[in-house]
């Protein structure tokens, strides 16, 4: 029972906002509880393309999402490996600074990180909007709990086949670590797809924004067209819907089993 309730808690929602992008202003006003429209419209789709630069801004966020997840997934497995297997002075200091680092919000850090962009000249840049989200705390820790899990006694058996650390690295580690990189990778991604502070704060020019932040500004300016305004944040979950459909086995199994030892 209450897991019914909670499913329908959290599909109303998101049926009313699929449905109101095929409805009309006045539908909307009319009956906005209901969640099919009396009359289906494509409005919102078409007007989209005419009242925004949309394939712009779903351009910039797959280079801004995409890009930024396989930084994170290089550089967070390249920490995490160093450590969980290598053995070095202050390796636990380290971690538990990495994961200290979890408790800082990113407002803390953003006038600072600003000012350096500026000084680099990286606002309203690619480069801007992804190298500063390049690493994460958070899938240092999850990797590192995963790599953990391996046994040890396959880095002693490639190591005297003649294997060292980066080919240990590449070719026993991450494959046995599918699901936890999988994992990591819907997780960044969905967060990244969806950031509307980030890009907000770093991005100035339309040709730059994000959908999140295309959309926000859009509404702002125009906040009669809802249908508009639905139809792209509809747009907007295909990918994300995509992209969990494909990790998905892969997903669930590195939540199941992440962090057991």
């Amino acid at each position: 029972m209450i897991i019914s309730i909670g499913i329908v808690i959290a599909l109303v929602p998101f049926v009313w906002m699929v449905s109101g992008s095929f409805r009309s202003e006045a539908d909307l006003f009319g009956n906005p509880a209901s969640l099919f429209p009396t009359s289906w419209t494509l409005h919102g789709y078409t007007a989209i393309w005419q009242q925004l630069p949309f394939l712009r801004l779903l351009l910039n966020t797959l280079i801004f999402a995409g890009g930024t997840t396989v930084l994170l997934l290089l550089f967070d497995s390249m920490c995490a490996y160093a450590l969980a297997r290598l053995k070095f002075r202050g390796s636990k200091l380290l971690f538990w600074l990495v994961i200290a680092t979890l408790m800082v919000p990113i407002q803390v850090t953003l006038i600072p990180v600003f000012i350096e962009l500026f000084h680099f000249g990286w606002l309203d840049t690619y480069q801007g909007l992804i190298i500063p989200r390049a690493t994460s705390a958070f899938g240092i820790f999850l990797l590192r709990q995963s790599f953990i899990s391996i046994p040890r006694e396959l880095d002693e058996a490639a190591r005297i086949d003649g294997a060292g650390h980066l080919r240990i690295y590449a070719r026993i580690i991450l494959p046995l670590s599918k699901p936890a990189l999988a994992t990591l990778a819907v997780l960044h991604f969905m967060t990244l797809w969806n950031d509307l502070l980030w890009p907000l704060i770093v991005t100035s020019s339309p040709d730059m924004r994000t959908l999140p932040a295309g959309l926000t500004l859009f509404g702002g300016q125009h906040v009669t067209d809802h249908a508009v305004l639905l139809a792209g944040a509809t747009i907007s979950l295909l990918p994300l819907a995509l992209a969990f459909f494909l990790a998905q086995r892969f997903f669930v199994q590195g939540v199941a089993t992440t962090g057991l030892k």
